[in-house]
């Protein structure tokens, strides 16, 4: 969804290391006819409360994200927020049809703009 530099496998592997050992973050797998298709996750930022969303290329266009995205945001509190790149037209219709409204655009330094998304 956001800009940022992809990791090698070793720096991959300690992030998720991180992210699964913290047990206020959210971390879900979604899975399609057994087969795992990405997760979506929820953690605390700089005082907002983020979700962000990963699929195989595979399983893009089939409203995957939309449908896990959406019964994730009625786990959580709210207001809820996420980074999206400008340039990803599918993150941003997938938080529209969720109900996120965007409400900054921000240039964080990683070749690209991003806009922040909100869920009241």
């Amino acid at each position: 969804m956001a800009i940022f530099p992809a990791r090698d496998r070793e720096a991959f592997d300690e992030h998720w290391r991180k992210v699964l050992a913290n047990e206020r973050n959210v971390v879900r797998v979604i899975e399609v006819d057994g087969e795992v298709a990405g997760n979506i996750g929820s953690w605390e930022q700089d005082g907002r409360q983020l979700v962000g969303y990963w699929l195989g290329r595979d399983f893009w266009g089939r409203g995957l994200a939309t449908a896990a995205l959406a019964e994730l945001a009625q786990e959580l509190p709210r207001p809820l927020h996420a980074w999206v790149a400008s340039s990803n037209a599918g993150s941003i219709r997938v938080l529209e049809k969720c109900g996120f409204v965007r409400v900054e655009l921000a240039d964080h330094g990683r070749g690209g703009v991003e806009y922040l998304y909100e869920l009241r």
